[in-house]
């Protein structure tokens, strides 16, 4: 009884095209969701292959602040392929649903052409219209691949000088040391100092009379090297490789300056140098050894 109109309904020739296409459109936009997602699982993929990177060479490493550094590394590289997926996955959804709904267009008859000659010439008057916007978004690809700068970083961007809070293809977001926050155009930044990247290294100038003797002092600065070396809350979590006295760094009528200077994790100079100068103030105490001023 029910099936015998629904044969009737369905063999009807006005109802069969619009079917037709119906069943056509829809198969068309399950497509283009399907490939949407492989693609973002791809991408995916890919993201989190390129994050975990080297991590197998990082079992080589000897010593723990080396490995510290490794650990900081592949945060880094974490970062920066989580942002190039997130951007990867945008315009992978762009393309896709965008074809999608075209061939949609199409197959509904709607003559396409004259759209896509519109959208042409309205690309053509935004992009002579926003020349800096391409331009900041251009700079801002580059910077993410490059690996130039990321989210914590304190870095000189010419403009400002400062610790970066936020990066987008268009700007970038500093604080400086007053609490000042700066917004930065990407595609104004010609040059960036990053004081955050791979390692720092901390430096103290000690100033001593010009008749101390040179073999006493020079004791005890690698005495203050080798103990801060020796100290696990400085080589186990910021501290790279034992610090370094050099000779006579500087010489005048009045002084003669020794340097010593330790290589330290990104942003943890300042630490390390206060540090330095309590051991070594204690250091020279110890040998009766006065520091002088120095201009």
């Amino acid at each position: 009884m029910i099936c015998g109109p629904l044969v009737d309904w369905l063999g009807n020739v006005s109802w069969a095209p619009l079917l037709a296409s119906l069943i056509t459109i829809v198969l068309i936009l399950i497509f283009g969701f399907v490939v949407r997602n492989i693609s973002h699982r791809v991408i995916t993929k890919v993201v989190t292959r390129a994050a975990t990177g080297g991590s197998l060479a990082n079992r080589f490493r000897r010593n723990a602040a080396t490995d510290g550094i490794d650990a900081l590394l592949h945060e880094r590289r974490k970062q920066r392929a989580e942002t190039m997926g997130s951007v990867l996955k945008h315009i992978a959804s762009i393309v896709v649903l965008g074809t999608a709904i075209l061939t949609v267009l199409d197959r509904l008859t709607i003559p396409i052409a004259p759209l896509l000659t519109s959208v042409g010439i309205l690309g053509v008057a935004i992009g002579f219209g926003a020349q800096e916007l391409v331009k900041d978004f251009i700079a801002g690809m580059f910077m993410l691949l490059e690996d130039q700068y990321g989210v914590g970083d304190v870095i000189d961007a010419g403009a400002a000088v400062g610790t970066v809070e936020a990066v987008t293809l268009r700007v970038t977001r500093l604080r400086d040391a007053d609490g000042r926050v700066w917004y930065v155009r990407n595609g104004t930044i010609t040059r960036v100092g990053n004081e955050s990247q791979g390692w720092s290294r901390a430096y103290f100038d000690v100033p001593v009379a010009y008749d101390a003797d040179i073999t006493a002092v020079r004791a005890a600065l690698e005495i203050v090297a080798e103990e801060i070396w020796a100290d696990p809350e400085f080589r186990e979590s910021v501290i790279v490789e034992e610090p370094q006295v050099y000779g006579v760094e500087q010489l005048s009528d009045s002084a003669l300056v020794f340097r010593i200077t330790a290589k330290t994790l990104p942003s943890h100079q300042a630490e390390v140098a206060r540090e330095i100068r309590l051991r070594v103030k204690s250091a020279l105490d110890s040998a009766g050894i006065p520091m002088v001023a120095h201009a």
